[in-house]
């Protein structure tokens, strides 16, 4: 088993300006077979090199680590069904004909919910205007669960398959509404802590201004200059919602680091074989399993699966695999068939967001990978 193509190739992606830097973990059962860091951790205001326990801004990863893991223990609860409407909870949620939508179709990405809505820019205009402190506020995140809730769909309830930050919003306001407890110390208390995941936390931004806390930027990858808050991000999400929204939110906000992401994957590797009490095997093979609401559709509850052309898992993963991206250069693969998975943390998106090179290599390092673990 050899990686001099893979350390090759991701000495070339930095020089080539793919990301600043990048930690890879690929591991093969629960054995890691291949671990390093490469390029940088900053560019500016310094170059700092990359190392393996570098936490990472993960965006979208968020949904399937923290959101869709704390879905499932509810499940295992009984506390909801994945067939539940959300009315059941939010009443006022059934205007424009949403009355049918399920957890199911959150988690699979066919509710009809609209992909994306810049709430964050009515949240900046209201404090402009004379909302004090309403940017980075618990009150600004009741502001969007309440739009989510007055929503027009773009379509009927599974119907049709639109990725959707919007469901995951919800499903965090669901988390929070049913454990009486903020999603990132739910989370906390019932997945980091009993997984021992040390490196893995939501950064609480209005617990930060209150207390007048510092993130420890050292360790963390910074994200990108950002053109409205006139900073590099580094220590507060990137994600522009979930920034307004506090930090903490179900579909971005989530930092985490390669080894942890890696440590997660082995837990549920062990919850489907039936080694480890934390999840029951068939909730998480139901959960891993390609949702079959919508005809042709790629999504598993939580999770999304290769897609037939392009996808960025590349040419070798086996069609019983899941994974996921997050827009600041993430992304985690894990091939259920081959007992293996790649972790890939970059930070693409510093100092813009402009870069998306990341889009061809992703697909071309993931064959390489796959390659050498033949």
């Amino acid at each position: 088993m050899t990686f001099a193509a893979v350390n090759d190739a991701f000495k070339e992606a930095v020089a080539q300006g793919v990301f600043p830097g990048a930690v890879i973990v690929v591991s093969k059962g629960e054995e890691v077979v291949f671990e390093r860091a490469f390029g940088f951790r900053s560019l500016v205001p310094e170059k700092t090199p990359m190392q393996l326990d570098t936490i990472f801004d993960l965006a979208s990863l968020t949904k399937p680590v923290a959101t869709t893991t704390a879905i499932m223990l509810m499940v295992r609860e009984k506390k909801i069904h994945v067939d539940d409407r959300v009315t059941r909870f939010f009443p006022t949620f059934g205007v424009f004909g949403k009355t049918h939508v399920t957890f199911r179709h959150l988690l699979a990405h066919c509710s009809g919910l609209p992909a994306w809505k810049p709430y964050y820019e009515d949240i900046v205009k209201g404090e402009k205007e004379g909302k004090i402190n309403f940017v980075v506020s618990r009150a600004a995140k009741s502001y969007v669960f309440q739009q989510i809730h007055r929503e027009r769909p773009t379509a009927s309830p599974g119907a049709q398959s639109t990725y959707s930050d919007l469901g995951f919003m919800l499903l965090g306001e669901v988390i929070e509404e049913i454990s009486g407890q903020t999603l990132d110390r739910y989370c906390q208390d019932r997945i980091m802590k009993p997984l021992g995941l040390r490196s893995t936390s939501f950064v609480d931004l209005t617990q930060l201004r209150m207390r007048r806390l510092e993130p420890i930027q050292e360790k963390i990858a910074p994200t990108e200059e950002c053109p409205w808050r006139k900073r590099i991000l580094c220590g507060e999400v990137h994600d522009d919602n979930a920034y307004a929204m506090g930090g903490v939110a179900g579909h971005a906000g989530l930092f985490s680091s390669a080894q942890d992401i890696h440590l997660f994957l082995i837990t549920l590797r062990r919850c489907c074989r039936g080694e480890n009490p934390f999840l029951p095997a068939p909730l998480v093979q139901r959960f891993l399993t390609r949702d079959d609401t919508v005809k042709g559709s790629s999504y598993a509850l939580g999770w999304d699966t290769p897609s037939g052309n392009n996808s960025s898992s590349g040419s070798y993963f086996s069609p019983r695999s899941v994974g996921h991206l997050g827009f600041t250069g993430t992304s985690v693969w894990w091939d259920l068939e081959r007992d293996c998975h790649v972790i890939l943390l970059t930070n693409r998106v510093h100092p813009s967001r402009s870069n998306d090179k990341i889009r061809d290599f992703r697909p071309h390092i993931h064959d390489l990978i796959m390659k050498a673990l033949v």
